[in-house]
């Protein structure tokens, strides 16, 4: 039998050697809205069976596989129709590959040339509406990666349209962005405050406890000591729009805090992805929080609002106070320390720690500097200072700046009544009775009924 060179062949491409294997029909649209909506798209896709049938392969040996409709071709990794059509391939048990066209198997190069070089392995064609082609000659091989390319740049150019039409619709302030809880959007597009009266006083009261107590975790478990649910509309289902009330949750609560939409500023852009954080298969994770100098479109006093600008900022610097992180405070503790989380090293720069300990029945405080010992498990520390003493200095030189002429209480060397305050040496109240007694009488500007209290003046 004469082998005929590739120039030399005339007529199908398909020989016996396909023939004998299957014939798989690949389906996929790129979202379930197209799916609903080009539904044309969809018969075409399916009808692919008969085009198998007029090339030789009978009815039964024609495979349709359609797990990935609504999937995007971006990527392989979440579509579970396209990795089984390479497991087929790379087990020589398919002969023929059809598609609509070459984009709906892959729009990733990477994808697509993994599939043309099992397809040259195996010896399977690949066929679109355009004709027939062997990835195992080089012209079919050719054309078949300009098809693979343009497709992608198809997609990037696709996604570069919407894009650029929805930072300009957004920059106008027209592009519907969701609305948080506590706002409802009419069918004219405009968004106003939530019409139920109960729920716009939960929003409000959700703001004005976090102010009062100052911890997300504190209002969150006020709201539950008091019964109080979150009102949330719908967004989907028969029951779209309509106010059902939830137990409040942590995740929730933090998201009123940060969205400017309280605030009555229109944000579009506050996110944006970083391609290393994203998981495989779920493609709205990997979104970096971008700072407000960053957004794409910021425009103030577009919205109703609940609170002022300067409360949401002041919350926002509240919460990334409250942070658990080296260069923040963090919330306050437990303790009759005062400055806890404020006190840093004069030798090191690093931020000194809190230890108690029991001396003559009381707990006493020290601030000791020892991040050698904490960070790498060996070294001395720094320095360790007497809390009852620093704390004593300081709130003495905070009271004396808020009011000069009501305090006039000096301090010695602090006694073992600790954790009551340090002592003078002078008869008359001492520690912390001394300094509530000084905030108090006439002229006073302002009480100090617990050295919980007097951790605001120490920050």
């Amino acid at each position: 039998m004469t082998v005929l060179m590739p120039w030399e062949r005339s007529g199908s491409k398909v020989s016996d050697r396909q023939l004998t294997r299957l014939a798989v029909v690949y389906v996929r649209q790129s979202s379930m809205q197209q799916v609903a909506d080009h539904q044309e798209s969809t018969r075409l896709q399916y009808a692919l069976v008969d085009r198998a049938v007029a090339l030789g392969w009978p009815a039964s040996r024609v495979v349709v596989i359609d797990e990935d409709l609504g999937r995007s071709g971006a990527s392989a990794v979440a579509r579970s129709g396209f990795q089984r059509l390479v497991t087929e391939i790379g087990l020589d048990h398919v002969g023929l590959v059809l598609g609509i066209e070459m984009s709906r198997l892959a729009r990733s190069r990477k994808d697509w040339y993994q599939l043309i070089e099992l397809c040259a392995l195996s010896g399977a064609l690949l066929a679109d509406t355009d004709g027939v082609y062997d990835p195992a000659e080089h012209n079919d091989r050719l054309l078949l990666g300009l098809k693979g390319t343009m497709a992608e740049a198809e997609l990037h150019l696709i996604k570069q349209r919407m894009q650029t039409g929805r930072v300009n619709k957004a920059r106008r302030g027209e592009l519907a962005v969701p609305l948080p809880i506590g706002y409802v959007r009419r069918p004219s597009g405009e968004a106003v405050l939530d019409p139920d009266e109960q729920a716009q006083t939960v929003v409000r009261l959700v703001f004005t406890k976090f102010a009062e107590l100052g911890t997300l975790h504190a209002v969150l478990r006020w709201l539950v000591e008091h019964g109080i649910e979150l009102p949330v509309r719908l967004r989907r289902g028969p029951d779209k729009g309509e106010l059902e009330w939830r137990r409040p949750n942590r995740m929730t609560l933090q998201c009123m805090l940060h969205s400017p939409v309280y605030a009555g500023i229109y944000a579009y852009g506050r996110r944006r992805v970083e391609h290393r954080r994203q998981q495989p298969g779920r493609p709205s994770t990997g979104r970096v929080v971008r700072g407000e100098e960053e957004w794409l479109v910021f425009i103030p006093d577009a919205l109703p609002a609940y609170i002022t600008v300067e409360q949401y900022r002041a919350n926002l610097a509240r919460l990334q106070a409250n942070a658990a992180r080296a260069e923040a405070p963090g919330t306050v503790r437990s303790g009759p320390a005062l400055l806890a989380g404020l006190v840093r090293c004069g030798r090191c720069g690093k931020r000194m720690t809190v230890r108690y300990h029991q001396q003559a029945g009381s707990t006493r405080p020290d601030y000791v500097c020892a991040r050698q010992m904490t960070d790498y498990g060996a070294g001395d520390r720094c320095q360790a200072l007497n809390g009852a003493c620093v704390d004593a200095f300081v709130t003495a030189h905070v009271l004396a700046a808020l009011a000069p002429a009501a305090l006039e209480v000096s301090y010695a060397r602090p006694s073992r009544s600790w954790p009551n305050g340090p002592s003078s040496r002078r008869s008359g109240p001492s520690g912390w009775n001394a300094l509530r007694s000084a905030s108090t009488g006439p002229g006073a500007v302002t009480a100090l009924p617990s050295p919980r209290t007097a951790w605001s003046y120490g920050s």
